[in-house]
């Protein structure tokens, strides 16, 4: 069974780590991702998902297994998915969508997912899932080489 849980801070360790792999994944569209000297990608600072209580820091579990990560923003007008990775040996069974489903529920509310350009396997896969759970009650926008998904919990099915 899938589900999400929230990151504890004592865990951001483990989230760098999984992240590596998200950052791997996002080097083929964006070529300015390198290496540094350890070779290792450049960790992003996850400070604000333990200090600031609009981030939220979720890791996507089957089971008692950790196959991916959810990092999202939320506050009074907007949830927004800032970053999602599903490792690859999951992809493609279903426990995406169920993650998704499972945070954009936690979080009631208005929703902007996006993808940039160039990742046209994420912009299908937030297109699906969202058209799918809402029964097309959703709006796209593109901008500044930004595809943006908005949509509402209410239209959730």
């Amino acid at each position: 069974m899938v589900h999400i849980r929230k990151v504890k801070k004592s865990e951001e360790a483990l989230l760098h780590n999984l992240m590596q792999f998200y950052i791997y994944e996002f080097s083929k569209y964006i070529p300015k991702i390198k290496l540094e000297s350890d070779c290792t990608y450049k960790p992003f600072d996850l400070s604000r998902y333990w200090e600031e209580e609009t981030h939220h820091a979720y890791f996507i579990c089957l089971e008692a297994e950790v196959s991916g990560f959810a990092l999202m923003e939320s506050n009074k007008k907007i949830n927004t998915v800032l970053e999602f990775f599903v490792l690859a040996s999951y992809q493609g069974k279903g426990f995406g969508k169920t993650a998704a489903r499972k945070i954009f529920k936690a979080f009631e509310g208005y929703w902007n997912v996006s993808q940039i350009e160039k990742n046209q396997p994420a912009q299908a896969f937030w297109r699906n899932i969202i058209s799918d759970i809402t029964k097309g009650e959703m709006e796209e926008v593109y901008e500044n080489r930004v595809y943006v998904q908005k949509f509402h919990t209410s239209s959730i099915v």
